[in-house]
C-alpha cells in the first residue's frame, strides 16, 4: 500500500488537530516576549525529529513493555478525548512547569509541539493508516508549525481573540470526533449492525 489522499489528509487534520499551532498562538506571543525571539526552523526541526523517531521506534518500544498497538491506540483515544474536553471547554486537565527551560526547544518545540498529545497520536495512527501516509500528514504540518512560528504576530492580529476562540472551539470538536473514532475501530466495536 503507498500514498493515498485520503488517508494523507486524514492524518493531517488528526495531526493538526492535535498539535493545535494556531491555538498555541497567544502561548507563543507571550514566550517571546518573554524570551525576545523564536528560531522558527529550529523550533520546528527539533519537534519534526522527535515525532519522526517515535514513529520510527515507538512500535518495537512498545512490544519490548509487552503492549500491542491497538491497546496503545485505545490508550491514546482517552487522552485525545481529554485534550478535546480541554479545548472546547477550556479547562486545564494536563499541567506544564513553564519553570522549565524556555524558547524555542523547550517549551516550543518541546511540549507544545511534540508533546504527548502528538506522539500519543502517531502511535494510535499507525494502528489505521499506513506510515508512509501518516509521515506525508506530519510533513505537512511541520510546513504550517514553520509558517505559523515566522508570522505568530500577523495571525494574532487577522484572527483577534475571537477568531482565535472559535478555532480552538472548532478543533477541539473536531478532535473529540477522532478520538472516538480512534477508540471504536480499535475495539472491534460495529455500531451499524448493532440496532
Amino acid at each position: 500500500m503507498g500514498f493515498d489522499l485520503k488517508e494523507i489528509l486524514a492524518t493531517f487534520m488528526v495531526l493538526f488537530a492535535v498539535i493545535d499551532i494556531t491555538g498555541s498562538i497567544p502561548i507563543i506571543v507571550d514566550i517571546k516576549s518573554r524570551v525576545g525571539r523564536i528560531e522558527s526552523g529550529k523550533a520546528t526541526l527539533v519537534a519534526f525529529s522527535i515525532m519522526l523517531a517515535f514513529l520510527i521506534i515507538g512500535e518495537p518500544l512498545l512490544g519490548f513493555f509487552g503492549v500491542d498497538i491497538y491497546s496503545f491506540a485505545i490508550a491514546g483515544s482517552f487522552i485525545l478525548f481529554f485534550l478535546a474536553i480541554e479545548m472546547v471547554l477550556g479547562i486545564q486537565l494536563f499541567r506544564h512547569d513553564p519553570a522549565v527551560g524556555g524558547g524555542s526547544i523547550v517549551p516550543i518545540a518541546f511540549p507544545l509541539i511534540a508533546g504527548a498529545g502528538s506522539i500519543t497520536t502517531l502511535l494510535s495512527l499507525r494502528s489505521s493508516y499506513h506510515w508512509i501516509n501518516i509521515l506525508a500528514g506530519l510533513m505537512a504540518n511541520m510546513v504550517i508549525v514553520y509558517l505559523v512560528l515566522r508570522a505568530t504576530h500577523w495571525f494574532e492580529k487577522l484572527l483577534g481573540p475571537t477568531g482565535l476562540y472559535i478555532l480552538q472551539k472548532f478543533f477541539g470538536i473536531i478532535l473529540m470526533a477522532i478520538a472516538i473514532h480512534l477508540f471504536i475501530s480499535n475495539t472491534g466495536i460495529d455500531l451499524t449492525h448493532g440496532r
